[in-house]
Order: structure tokens, then C-alpha cells, then sequence
């Protein structure tokens, strides 16, 4: 866990250098965190550096380098929330009442991996009923039930259903269902670094994968979350 200075302090940095490509200078940090001397800038980054989230960059003045961001603020800078409701996966008996106008009825393509990632799966295993108002945009979209704990992080747990809105391309920051090298299928969050793709997770226990870009086939992402108790 990170103080509220320090997570202050790790989203000024990656701000400034989204925007300009260099971080801010001590003063301009002091100032920003209303910091009496720049003594308290340097412990804060050493506690950042110390915990893995920035690197000093030898022999260059104020040269810090991002390394990763903690899922609750790169939730915010992404602007991502699941919508979560609670639900019921299991098929409707025969004679029983259509599924309400408000409602549209997906399918459920089996399980995903959020974890190492499975074989991937396309055979359809039961359908979900799901608000309209989750989907809204006239695009295909179909389900998925979640297998592991890699995206616990971003309030995605395992027995979760994940809605997909269908689609081969993602924004950085989407979490999407990715087909690596063909076969195997897994869930996410999506982010081109140069020429190569990282799939992150939303739990420190799992490394981020770094694939080339013609490794991943993005089969969707992730516009909702169905949740049963």
C-alpha cells in the first residue's frame, strides 16, 4: 500500500511525463504536495523507487522512469470502473418467461483465464441475461465466466461473468480478452509499449507478459461485470 503523499506524488510524476516527456523538478514537486523542503520529495522517492513503481536514471539530471502504477490509480487515469450487478447464469427451464425487453441474452463462451492463460474456448456453455443499458452501442457482444484471481485488483474475481464487447482492437489501459499466439485466451489489460504488447495484471502475485504485437489477437473488451451470490 502506498500513502496518500506517495500516490500523489507517482501520479504527478507520470502526468509530467505523459505530457512533456520529462518529470517535474523537486521544486515543482514540493510545491504540488504542499512539502516544506525537498528532504521529504527525496524520501518519498526512495519509498516509490524501493517499492518497484519508479527507477533513477543514472548520470541524468531529474530523470525518473515509471515502472508500473498501482490498479487503484490507474483506474482513475484510465477512467475504468466495472459496472457490476448481481445476476443469474443459469439457463431459464423450458416454458419460462422470455427475458424481459430491458434485458438482452448472451451467450457464455465458456470460461477465461485471469491467470495463466487456457486453451481457448469457443463453444457457447449457457446464455446470461444482461441490462441493455450494459451494451448500448449496437455491437456484438458475448460473455465469459472467469477462471483465477489475476485481476482481483481491478474487481474482477474468479466466478465473475465478464461482458465483451466483440472487437479486434483496444485503447491502452482496456482490459480485453487477448488470444496469445493463436490458442490461448486470457483477461487483461491491454497496453502497446513500442513494438511490443504488455498484458498486465491486477495483482502483484502475476508479472506483466510482454508479447510482440503479432503474438496477440485482441478479441474484445471488457464493458461489464456479472456477479452472482
Amino acid at each position: 500500500m502506498l500513502t496518500k503523499k506517495q500516490l500523489d506524488l507517482l501520479e504527478l510524476i507520470h502526468r509530467r511525463l505523459q505530457r512533456d516527456g520529462v518529470p517535474p523538478s523537486f521544486d515543482e514537486m514540493k510545491e504540488a504536495l504542499d512539502l516544506r523542503s525537498k528532504s521529504g520529495i527525496h524520501r518519498l522517492i526512495t519509498a516509490l523507487e524501493e517499492r518497484g513503481f519508479i527507477r533513477r536514471l543514472p548520470h541524468r539530471a531529474r530523470a525518473l522512469e515509471i515502472l508500473k502504477l498501482p490498479d487503484s490509480l490507474q483506474e482513475r487515469l484510465d477512467g475504468f470502473t466495472p459496472r457490476v450487478i448481481e445476476g443469474d447464469r443459469t439457463d431459464p427451464p423450458a416454458g419460462a418467461m422470455p427475458v424481459a425487453a430491458s434485458a438482452t441474452e448472451l451467450p457464455v463462451m465458456g470460461r477465461i483465464a485471469a491467470g495463466t492463460p487456457i486453451e481457448a474456448i469457443s463453444e457457447v456453455a449457457t446464455h446470461v441475461a444482461v441490462p441493455q443499458q450494459m451494451l448500448g452501442n449496437g455491437k456484438a457482444h458475448y460473455a465469459l465466466e472467469v477462471k483465477g484471481d489475476s485481476m482481483i485488483e481491478a474487481g474482477i474475481n474468479e466466478g465473475d461473468i465478464v461482458v465483451i464487447e466483440e472487437g479486434p482492437t483496444a485503447d491502452n489501459g482496456d482490459i480485453v480478452v487477448a488470444l496469445v499466439e493463436g490458442y490461448e485466451a486470457t483477461l487483461k489489460r491491454f497496453r502497446r509499449k513500442g513494438g511490443m504488447v504488455a498484458l498486465e495484471a491486477a495483482n502483484p502475485a502475476y508479472q506483466t507478459r510482454m508479447l510482440r504485437e503479432d503474438q496477440v489477437e485482441v478479441q474484445g473488451r471488457l464493458v461489464g461485470l456479472i456477479r452472482t451470490y
